[in-house]
C-alpha cells in the first residue's frame, strides 16, 4: 500500500514539474513575442527617419538644380544694390537743402 502512494505522489510530482516547464516555455515565448514586436516598432521608426532624410535630400537636390538661375539673379541683384549704396546720393556740385 505504501508503494502505491509513493508512486502516486511521484506521478503528481512529475505532472507538476511538466506543467511548470510548459508554463515556463509559454512565458519565454510570450517574452520573445513582446521583444520581437518592440524591435519591429523600433525598426519601423528607424526606417521612417531614414526615408524622410532621403526624401529631404532628394528634394534639396531638385531645388538646387531648378533654383540655379534664380540664385544667380539674386546674387547679381545684391551686388548691384551694394554698388549703388556705395555711391553718394548728391552730385559733386550740389548744395545741401536748407
Amino acid at each position: 500500500m505504501k508503494k502505491d502512494t509513493r508512486r502516486k505522489w511521484m506521478w503528481w510530482f512529475l505532472i507538476a514539474l511538466g506543467a511548470t516547464q510548459v508554463y515556463f516555455v509559454r512565458e519565454l515565448l510570450a517574452a520573445y513575442a513582446l521583444f520581437a514586436v518592440g524591435f519591429a516598432a523600433l525598426a519601423v521608426v528607424a526606417l521612417g527617419v531614414y526615408l524622410v532624410q532621403k526624401a529631404w535630400e532628394a528634394g534639396l537636390h531638385r531645388a538646387e538644380r531648378h533654383a540655379g538661375p534664380a540664385l544667380n539673379l539674386a546674387r547679381r541683384s545684391w551686388a548691384f544694390v551694394e554698388e549703388v549704396s556705395r555711391k553718394p546720393f548728391r552730385g559733386p556740385g550740389s548744395e545741401t537743402a536748407q
